[in-house]
């Protein structure tokens, strides 16, 4: 959420009145995240997000916006793209009329590239989580992960096994001889749990894959009562991977001491049992757990040693530190968390 690509408030302005969305009163860049360009876009009509993006292409984008219009139509709160009522109607065959009603209805072009423009949730994001914030977040994730089931479109996660293995020697150079044996170590276990029968049987389906606590929004009705969900954004890492793996984004990121990046058993337990009330863990998601944690700290710590080493010029860009993941890493390693997980454990399903 850097800002790589200038927005002109004509153009912007344009944009959000062509989608119905009132003449544009103010535009602001978003720092903060580091893919893709972001403008909060007030409105006559309210408070709207405008995103450009930078590394995804036209022909991929159909799949997170068609994903997120999918999951709010069936009460996940997540911000809908806002369609262009303008769109030439779709008159291909059924199967690429999902593609090209999202390309032509929910995409967007600002500055030449692809874009779109969604409501500001309300709430705002917590970076301290307690117990409570986690069970709504487990509880709303399972939610999302059962809504998505009847999902008909598939993409492989851009950013999974794939794109680790061919990252990983991109920059091994950048790293000490302790950290290169961890990477290389690491990476060859994940292969070898991605081989496994195991694996195989994880249920499946469209994940975030990168639901953060920056990525969740949050309000509180009243003084002293428990906090409420309002909302989960930005959906641009999603695609078809294992629910597990999902999941175990989240574990690293709600369930850990940021310091050291070593579990916390109460807010890990709260995000799970609360997941679990939702949609219990099958035989082999409870075996793969801990490496699958592993596997969720590897992704970003690749990720940003990638972001870090290899930064793109951009106005407002914070690039995140990649000692954080190696830390997580080594943790998830060294000594796996045991967890209260309190469902029973059913028969494997069909994802």
């Amino acid at each position: 959420m850097a800002v790589y690509t200038e927005v002109g408030f004509d153009e912007a302005n344009a944009l959000v009145q062509r989608l119905g969305l009132g003449a544009l009163t103010a535009l602001r860049g978003i720092e903060g995240g580091i893919e893709n360009t972001n403008y909060f876009a007030t409105t006559e009509q309210g408070e709207f997000v405008l995103t450009v993006f930078e590394r995804l292409g036209f022909e991929q984008l159909p799949y997170y916006l068609c994903l997120m219009k999918h999951l709010a139509e069936r009460g996940i709160p997540v911000p809908a793209p806002a369609a262009d009522p303008q769109a030439p109607p779709a008159t291909a065959h059924v199967l690429d009329v999902i593609a090209t009603q999202a390309s032509c209805e929910l995409l967007h072009t600002v500055a030449g590239k692809p874009a779109a423009v969604v409501q500001k949730l309300a709430g705002q994001s917590v970076l301290a989580p307690t117990a409570a914030h986690c069970a709504e977040l487990g509880r709303m994730l399972a939610q999302m992960h059962l809504a998505g089931r009847d999902f008909p479109r598939i993409q492989p996660n851009l950013r999974g096994l794939a794109w680790w293995n061919d990252t990983a020697p991109v920059v091994l150079p950048y790293l000490e001889d302790a950290q290169s044996a961890l990477l290389r170590s690491e990476l060859a276990y994940q292969n070898h749990v991605a081989e496994s029968s195991a694996y195989a049987a994880l249920p499946r389906g469209p994940v975030h894959a990168d639901l953060f606590r920056d990525n969740a929004m949050f309000a509180t009705d009243a003084e002293g009562a428990a906090p409420r969900l309002t909302g989960v954004f930005d959906f641009y890492f999603a695609g078809t991977d294992t629910w597990l793996f999902d999941l175990s984004v989240c574990l690293n990121d709600w369930a850990i001491d940021l310091e050291s990046g070593r579990h916390d058993a109460p807010r890990a337990d709260a995000l799970l049992d609360a997941y679990t009330a939702v949609r219990p863990l099958t035989g082999a998601e409870r075996a793969l757990l801990p490496a699958l944690l592993r596997a969720a700290a590897l992704r970003f710590w690749i990720s940003r040693l990638w972001d870090f080493h290899l930064p793109r010029e951009a106005s407002m860009l914070k690039a995140h530190d990649p000692a954080h993941f190696e830390r997580v890493l080594r943790e998830r390693a060294r000594a796996p968390a045991p967890y209260a997980v309190t469902s029973p454990a059913p028969e494997p399903v069909a994802a």
